[in-house]
This record gives structure tokens, sequence and C-alpha cells, in this order.
């Protein structure tokens, strides 16, 4: 007998992300970097869907063929490091269904979304077993990503790593068009090849009050890995001067690339006039090109 009600199955959207702001401060003595970074869910992405299984195995479908449906699969390892602190689910497993919509390495956060999903799901389905730190701390072991994913914020101002968050109110007033080249980028490769020292650089943050009604503004939008893979990709200069042509009121890459997003204020831009603003950018760039907006206390459902 349990102390809470057991639900089966739960299905929630994996959501991208981007970075609307991404300052590297300086890189650590453990080889990873101090970051600040403002990031936003956004309402495209995955679906991650889970039903408990009596037998304490995990089984993983995907949609997407070309990757992984073992433990080398972050979903697969999120499901093992909950069960693995979990007393509630002691004995129980789980089948995951992702089905995938988010580019693979895309700097949009789709990996460690259905990872952040499958930990959030299975909380869900266990009463809220964990609390949101314990939650945290669990998805920070896969990956600096997987915490903003685990929880329900929609935005967040991000320190350290990426796992010290100050939720903050979600973007409001635009579209957002996403355009990816159809090539991966290794966040790896971007940050061995960013060149900073272990100098601590000037927080860029540090003026911004940590709560919802004093965000930066978008004038001061940047991303410091642009300087890397925009060098090796010159690409992605194009899709930028594009998105800037077609109205966009800032373009940026997100996260350590290649996708570059754009947004296109409400007030000048209709849904219909961003609809056939991803037709031509699909023209010059290729098949995925995405038109969403920011996310915005979507709940999943069960």
């Amino acid at each position: 007998m349990t102390d809470f009600n057991l639900q089966r199955t739960v299905v929630l959207p994996a959501p991208a992300k981007i970075n609307l702001f991404l300052h590297v401060r300086r890189r650590r003595a453990d080889g990873y970097h101090d970051l600040e970074t403002w990031m936003q869910k956004l309402d495209f992405g995955d679906t991650v869907a889970l039903r408990l299984r009596d037998d304490g195995s995990l089984g993983l479908d995907c949609s997407d063929r070309s990757l992984p449906t073992d433990r080398s699969n972050l979903a697969w390892r999120a499901a093992e490091v909950f069960f693995s602190a979990s007393r509630r689910g002691k004995g129980y497993g789980v089948d995951i269904r992702i089905a995938k919509r988010i580019p693979v390495a895309a700097g949009l956060g789709g990996g460690s979304s259905d990872a952040g999903s499958v930990l959030r799901g299975l909380n869900r389905l266990f009463g809220n077993e964990f609390s949101r730190p314990v939650l945290c701390a669990m998805a920070l072991r896969l990956g600096a990503d997987v915490p903003f994913f685990a929880v329900e914020d929609d935005a967040v101002l991000a320190e350290g790593v990426g796992e010290v968050m100050y939720p903050v109110e979600t973007l409001e007033g635009y579209g957002v068009l996403l355009v990816n080249p159809g090539f991966s980028v290794s966040t790896r490769w971007v940050f061995e090849n960013l060149g900073l020292t272990s100098t601590l650089k000037e927080s860029k943050l540090a003026s911004f009050r940590k709560d919802a009604s004093d965000l930066p503004s978008l004038g001061v939008l940047s991303n410091d890995l642009e300087r890397v893979t925009l060098a090796q990709y010159p690409e992605l200069a194009s899709i930028k001067a594009s998105l800037l042509e077609a109205g966009a009121e800032i373009a940026l890459m997100s996260g350590s690339g290649p996708t570059v997003f754009g947004l296109f204020p409400d007030l000048s831009i209709s849904t219909v006039e961003m609809q056939a603003i991803a037709v031509r950018m699909k023209r010059k760039f290729g098949r995925m090109v995405f038109v969403a907006r920011a996310k915005s206390g979507a709940s999943p459902s069960g």
C-alpha cells in the first residue's frame, strides 16, 4: 500500500530551449566553465511518454532511428539515476518513448530536455518523492543543461555551469524562428577552442536583480560562443544576416550552435508573415526551420 496515488503513465513535453544570453566567465580547475545565461523554453520540442513496468526493467523507443536506445542515451541514464535513488520506485521500471523534433547537437538542449523530462515525469508518477533541489542534483549528474529541464520554470537566469537558477518571467511579445543548417556541432569542441584563461571575467548579469521584474533588455543579448562556431561555420553568419533582413529584432546563435534564432516582434510581423519567412528560410538553408514561441505555463498531461 503506497502513501500516494500511483499513476502508471504520463506524457510530457520536452521543450527546446534558446540561450537569450550566454557569457562565459572563466575556465574552472575541473575543466568546466562558469557561465551566465538567460535560458528560455519554447513551445516547440520533443514529447516524452513514460509507462511504469513491474519487472524493474528499462525500455526505450525513439522516433529518430539514428539515436541509441540503450544506456548510452541520456534519457535512459536519467531513469537509472532516478530509480537508484527512489524508495517509492523500488522494484519498478519504465518504458520510455520519445517523439523527436529537436535536431541533434543543435544548441537547443534536445538530449538534456528528454533526460530532464524523464526525471520530472518519474518524480510526478511517484508522488513528487524528491524536492526541487534533490531533483536538480540528480539532473546535474547527467549534464549542465539537464537541471533546467527537470524543473517547471519556463525561463531562468543561470550561473555556475548552469545549475544555479533564478526563475524569471517568460519572454512575451515575440515569435521565434529557429534555423538549423543541417549539421551538428560538438559542445565539447566549442569550449575546447574558446581560448579562455582561468582569469575571472567581469559579471555581466551582476547588475540585474534575480527576479522577474528586472530582466536584461534585448539590447544586451550576446553569445560568447559565437566567435568559435561562426569562425568555423561562416554560413551561420549568413543565417543571422538573413533573419535580421527579414525583420528579426535580434538574431543569435543558441548555446554552442549551430541553430540560429531570430526574435520577431508581434507588433510588426503577423503569424502569417512569420510562416512566409519560414518558407523562404527553408528554401535558402534547408528543411530544419521551425516557428515557435516562448513556452508559458504549459502543464504535462497524464
